[in-house]
């Protein structure tokens, strides 16, 4: 699975604190904010059939806005 969010994940410790619980949740092989990007770029790359909305879920549980960038 590949998934590419766009959030609101402004800053290099939210940034952090989101790939690393994800790295922690879930078995990914890679994950990444762009925060530079006008979308805040989350992208997940997971050798597992993870769904977008399980990290969409997670993301927002941790009091961010995630949506699947079209």
């Amino acid at each position: 699975m590949i998934g590419i969010f766009r959030t609101n994940i402004n800053t290099a410790k939210d940034k952090d604190n989101v790939v690393d619980a994800i790295f922690s949740h879930f078995s990914v092989n890679a994950c990444s904010v762009d925060i530079e990007d006008c979308d805040k770029v989350l992208r997940v790359i997971s050798p597992q059939q993870l769904t977008e909305n399980a990290i969409i879920d997670f993301v927002t549980r941790l009091g961010f806005n995630c949506d699947i960038l079209d």
